[in-house]
This record gives C-alpha cells, structure tokens and sequence, in this order.
C-alpha cells in the first residue's frame, strides 16, 4: 500500500488507578495540560502545542501501559527533553522512580514511572 490513510497518532491511552491523583500527577509533576476530566471517567491530558493526547483510564486491574521482552519491562511511550539533566533531577527531587541517564551513541535518556507503575521514557 503505498498511501496511508492515516494522518497522525491522536491519543494513547494509559491505565491508571487512582484517575484524580493520577491526573495532577501528569499535570504538576510532568507539567502537562490536563484538559478535564470527563464522566465516562478518563483524564485527558494534553502534550504541549501538539495534537497528542494521554488519557488516563481508570482500572482496578494489575495492568500496565508498558510491556516486556524477556521478562524485562519495556516502555510504550516516548517523550522528549531538551533539559534532559534537568527534568530527571526534577523527577527525583519529587519522589518520582528514575533510573540513570544512559547514552548511546549521542543519544542520551532516562527512564521514569508514573504512580501506577507505567514505565515511560525521556530522550534527548
């Protein structure tokens, strides 16, 4: 096939458990627009200028937005900084789980998780 119909990713969604506490943690920690949150219930969060969306789903199920290959976790979302060094001390100046900041060949970047356990991945 060579046209796509697809013009761009528009939301990921992400499980959470606690939607209220969840939702200000992206917004005051992550520094990411929270839109609202609707009835259904989700939290619609907001990446900057862009059309991206994250939408937080509330479950009570043990679930993740990330996977594993060979029974190590394995991130799903990608963000970028270009205050890498920054946010990551940030990120642990507010209690968040940050791993070191590796590099690898001029690319540089971290990995963190959110309240839930979501393992999510900064670059620069």
């Amino acid at each position: 096939m060579s046209h796509s119909y697809i013009d761009q990713v528009h939301y990921f969604r992400i499980p959470v458990r606690d939607l209220e506490a969840s939702a200000h943690w992206y917004r005051d920690v992550l520094g990411l627009q929270l839109l609202s949150i609707t009835e259904d219930p989700y939290a619609i969060i907001k990446v900057n200028d862009g059309p991206f969306l994250l939408i937080l789903v509330p479950t009570a199920d043990e679930t993740y937005a990330h996977f594993t290959i060979d029974n190590e976790s394995a991130f799903s979302i990608g963000f970028t900084s270009p205050e890498l060094t920054k946010f990551h001390k940030h990120l642990a100046d507010h209690g968040v789980k940050v791993e070191e900041i590796q590099e690898d060949n001029g690319h540089a970047y971290f990995h963190f998780y959110d309240p839930n356990g979501n393992k999510l991945q900064v670059h620069w």
